[in-house]
């Protein structure tokens, strides 16, 4: 007699089970396209950090003062963060009527093609709209990743999937920190550098077009489920209108609140990604080289952070969220004055890169809550690309400071002047959290989405 078949493995099982290996196979190699891709892309932005003591050194040599070369140098950064939030705001909602994939491969050959402008020619209007194109076609890249990402996982897990995710920032920020010190220490000149980052980009380039996929329901899977809470919840088919994609996120006092959070820790965040090789180089007395690979500490920190505050996210819950920014917000404003009080004669002591540790500790990881899964429980399937574009736009509108205003704020008063500014950013934010956390304790009671 033919032995019974054993309970839960018949043939309807055995598929069932193949299929979710199948996806998450198709699910890890969508994390890795994506991971890759972001992350060259900060190849392509830390590079002119690392370059800025290199070309202040080379303007030098054409007549233009130190002093006058940082204030160059950082109102070619601001200009590139004006049009990476104008970016943000205005172009990032495509995704939500074309694909996210395409917006994605679109910051992918942006990056590329202008950062290899960049190297061509030393010239300040050419450093200028170079930086300009390079930054405003990145600025859609990240909303195309959380557009693709809402279609390849349920909401369950979004607060690890966006964590990993927002470690690639970080990772690609510090290994182009680390490979371009290296370059520099052989000898290699500041057009290196550009020319580096642009063929790492065009890498990632290349291999995202071949094997990036919009959505699982593509591929031949089940749809991928969002967050029943989410602000478009009633429907999550391609909106009509502009105004049918907006008007529910700017009518919702949470996510302007988000919004405002996001602008207090861009700020601190751009400061630090710009000026760390300059603060350690002209402050702290470390060789061009040498500041280039410890600037690595700000986003090497900052992805152990990411993926501390996603896995912690997923177990508390969307209230806890707002906790964490909170907490997080709090000590980075007392890590700031700590770091203000740091002299330069502190040259070689670990305690700075200490202190810059901890800022990125405490900030870096509350923060990609902000603009990922905040911005996907805001936007559910339908517009998580302008929810996540929206917050970071308004993010980077106030970074513009960052860099001009950062540069003209420590040639005055120095960076001591810098750190206490920031740190009364970070307080400020940290008592917006404090009333988000608030928002978010009452919703949940109700069971309901954030006002």
């Amino acid at each position: 007699m033919a032995a019974a078949p054993e309970l839960g493995v018949g043939p309807d099982a055995s598929a069932g089970i193949a299929t979710t290996r199948s996806l998450r196979l198709r699910q890890t190699l969508i994390i890795a396209l994506l991971f890759g891709g972001y992350g060259s892309l900060y190849f392509c932005r830390a590079d002119l950090s690392v370059a800025t003591p290199l070309l202040v050194n080379e303007l030098s040599k054409h007549g233009v003062s130190h002093g006058d070369a940082i204030i160059r140098m950082g109102g070619i950064a601001s200009f590139g963060v004006l049009a990476y939030a104008f970016g943000k705001l205005f172009l990032t909602g495509l995704g939500d009527f074309w694909g996210g994939r395409i917006n994605f491969l679109i910051g992918l050959s942006g990056a590329t093609a202008f950062t290899l402008m960049f190297a061509s020619h030393l010239s300040l209007p050419l450093f200028t709209v170079a930086w300009i194109g390079n930054r405003l076609t990145q600025s859609i890249a990240w909303a195309g990743l959380v557009k693709v990402s809402s279609k390849w996982f349920d909401f369950s897990s979004y607060g690890m999937i966006i964590g990993i995710l927002s470690i690639s920032y970080l990772v690609g920020d510090a290994a182009a920190r680390q490979w371009m010190g290296m370059l520099i220490e052989h000898g290699f000149g500041w057009r290196a550098l550009f020319y580096f980052a642009g063929a790492v980009a065009g890498l990632f380039l290349v291999i995202n077009y071949f094997f990036l996929r919009e959505s699982r329901l593509d591929a031949g899977y089940t749809e991928a489920k969002p967050n029943p809470l989410n602000l478009f919840a009633s429907s999550e088919s391609r909106p009509k209108s502009v105004a049918a994609l907006l008007l529910p996120l700017l009518r919702s006092r949470a996510f302007l609140l988000i919004c405002f959070l996001s602008l207090g820790c861009t700020i601190i965040r751009e400061t630090f990604n710009i000026w760390t090789p300059v603060y350690l180089r002209d402050y702290l007395g470390y060789g061009v080289s040498d500041a280039a690979r410890l600037s690595s500490i700000f986003p090497g920190v900052g992805a152990v952070s990411v993926v501390a505050s996603g896995w912690l996210s997923d177990r508390i819950g969307v209230n806890g969220r707002s906790l964490v920014l909170f907490l997080g917000l709090a000590a980075t404003a007392a890590a700031l004055l700590l770091l203000m009080t740091m002299r330069s004669s502190a040259a070689g002591s670990p305690l700075p890169l200490i202190a810059i540790g901890i800022i990125a500790f405490c900030l870096l990881g509350p923060y990609s809550y902000l603009g990922g899964a905040f911005a996907l429980d805001f936007g559910g399937k339908r517009a998580s690309a302008a929810s996540s574009g929206i917050i970071d736009g308004i993010g980077y509108l106030g970074a513009v400071a960052a860099g001009d205003s950062v540069a003209r704020l420590s040639v005055s008063f120095g960076w001591q002047g810098v750190f206490v500014t920031l740190a009364a950013v970070s307080a400020v934010a940290a008592v917006g959290s404090g009333y988000l956390f608030y928002l978010s304790a009452r919703a949940a009671r109700a069971g309901r989405h954030l006002p």
